[in-house]
């Protein structure tokens, strides 16, 4: 070389070194992060990719969190509702006890009185009191709330498990197409009574009853016969305005419930269906109904309506709409216990479960002579007291009251397993992929980033020789000049 105003291997080595410290700086910084993205000029691609991975990672832990917050709400409720079973067990028991009536005196009937009196306000306070982090559960806190269900509502009783209501009323339109009907037979008597003695046999879904008739009985004493049974049988009995005929109904409603009357003397005591043809047995029938255009299953006047996850109400029809063609609308403007299960903030990734109030207002509503009791009418001087009450109308509403609890502990039961237990599973899998992904687009690789290092520092050394070497060439031309 005999130049030195421009020394050309030296500007090749000085690139060749700032290249390889470069090289050798990054990848000493990813292995110090631990990221093979520490910037979007390292990938931009990659970048944009792995911000949206770690968003929704981010989205997808949230949701397992708030699926195990809503686990423990649940549970919470759940907890506290086994109580309340275990209380209405022991009043079962207290009912059962007072239905022994020649066997207890009076101070012990007044003793039962007063665990009644106890466990009812017990319940009570377990329906104030539960709670999680300062929210009642068990209150009616988390009932749906609706709209055009007064005091004259068309259901004795109505229960929505669940509805997706949103920011509008969900309206929410009931059509009796057929009525429920009881199982009914009907006898045609006279003025004189029955024409010769029969012996009757009187059949319903709770039992059989014989009964014993002599010639001339009139209707009115057979209505009185058979009524004195029909707690007994499931089957009562309407005297005529004539006086003389005698209509025979099942005291439920719904295709299984049943008639059956059978006699010893047809030509002294015989029935007839609804058709006017002779028969001994008649069955009632089922309500069909369609909840907003759609036919819904029945028992009775009992219905449940499910559309998914969009709505799941059940609901009992009372005398006023069991006709052909009736109808009613009501809505459902919100409430209910709404839990975010999803990634995503919306109304498909939301879940929602109503839980009723469990005090003793509201559990176990049961209809007799037009008039809803619930358990409160167990208490002191009410008419299903155990101490001079109606035992038997006591253990139809505690009966009802244990199916009320057993079937919310149920619900709730199956939405923890079903709902949040899948849901949190789902999303752990989610969460698994998604950090997977991301870990693969942003992390650093040390197996390769390590060789890398070595690579570069071996060449950072190797260029910091040879820069040596071409500073010093130059000097060659000194000689030149001696």
């Amino acid at each position: 070389m005999s130049r030195i105003n421009t020394n050309i291997s030296s500007l090749i080595a000085v690139n060749t070194l700032n290249k390889n410290n470069s090289a050798l700086q990054t990848s000493l910084q990813r292995l110090s992060t631990g990221y093979r993205i520490n910037s979007g000029k390292d990938d931009p691609a990659g970048l944009i990719a792995s911000e949206n991975l770690r968003a929704e990672q981010t989205a997808t832990s949230t949701a397992i969190s708030n699926a195990q917050r809503a686990d423990n709400i649940i549970g919470t409720a759940e907890g506290s509702l086994s109580e309340v079973s275990n209380l209405l067990v022991s009043l079962q028991g207290l009912v059962g006890t007072a239905a022994n009536k020649a066997g207890l005196s009076q101070d012990e009937k007044d003793a039962n009185q007063l665990q009644v009196d106890s466990i009812l306000s017990t319940i009570n306070r377990i329906s104030n009191s539960a709670s999680f982090e300062g929210t009642k559960l068990l209150n009616g806190t988390y009932d749906y709330t609706t709209s055009g269900l007064g005091a004259t509502s068309a259901f004795t009783a109505i229960n929505i498990n669940s509805a997706k209501v949103g920011n509008t009323t969900l309206s929410v339109s009931v059509g009796v197409i057929q009525s429920a009907q009881t199982g009914q037979l009907n006898f045609t008597g006279s003025s004189t009574g029955l024409n010769g003695a029969a012996a009757i046999a009187i059949a319903g879904n709770k039992g059989t009853v014989q009964l014993s008739f002599a010639s001339s009985t009139k209707s009115s004493a057979v209505v009185a016969s058979v009524n004195q049974f029909k707690d007994s049988t499931g089957v009562q009995a309407v005297l005529s305005t004539d006086n003389k005929s005698v209509v025979f109904t099942s005291t439920g409603y719904g295709a299984s419930q049943f008639v059956s009357i059978s006699s010893n003397s047809s030509s002294a005591f015989s029935t007839k269906d609804v058709n006017n043809v002779a028969n001994t047995t008649d069955y009632g029938r089922n309500a069909t109904v369609s909840v907003n255009g759609t036919a819904v299953q029945s028992d009775g006047l009992n219905v449940k309506a499910v559309f998914g996850d969009l709505l799941d109400v059940n609901f009992t029809l009372n005398s006023a709409i069991n006709t052909n063609g009736s109808s009613k609308t009501f809505g459902i403007t919100g409430g209910g216990a709404t839990f975010s299960l999803g990634a995503q903030v919306n109304t498909a990734n939301t879940a929602s479960i109503g839980i009723a109030s469990v005090n003793t207002a509201s559990l176990g509503k049961y209809v007799s002579n037009g008039a809803v009791l619930t358990l409160s009418d167990l208490g002191s001087g009410k008419l299903a007291a155990v101490n001079n009450g109606d035992s038997n109308l006591a253990q139809q509403i505690v009966n009802q009251a244990i199916k009320d609890v057993a079937n919310l502990r149920g619900r709730l039961g199956a939405f923890q397993k079903n709902t949040l237990g899948s849901t949190i599973n789902s999303l752990n899998v989610a969460l698994e992929n998604v950090s997977s992904s991301n870990s693969a687009i942003r992390d650093t690789d040390f197996a390769t980033e390590t060789s890398n290092l070595t690579r570069s520092q071996i060449l950072v050394q190797s260029a910091t020789s040879v820069l040596q070497q071409a500073n010093q060439s130059p000097q060659a031309v000194l000689k030149l000049l001696g």
